[in-house]
């Protein structure tokens, strides 16, 4: 099984590398207010940090997505 595709291996990324540091806040947080803030000064650095920080969430976002979503092709009863 692919790491990307197990429930406790991404789970464990989000409370841990995306969550990074915990005090006196999340890094991820403050990177994406800096992004809603209009990104002025970011360098190739802080948005690879970004997406360090942010991949765990995402591939969090797509588990969800694949768990409610319905297989392309797959039969639906009722």
């Amino acid at each position: 099984m692919k790491f990307w595709n197990d429930w406790k291996t991404v789970l464990f990324g989000c409370l841990t590398l995306g969550l990074a540091p915990f005090l006196p806040e999340p890094h991820l947080l403050g990177k994406l207010r800096w992004v809603a803030g209009g990104a002025i000064g970011m360098k190739p650095m802080d948005w690879l940090d970004l997406l360090m920080h942010g991949l765990p969430w995402l591939l969090l976002l797509r588990l969800l997505l694949l768990q409610v979503l319905p297989a392309k092709g797959a039969k639906i009863d009722g």
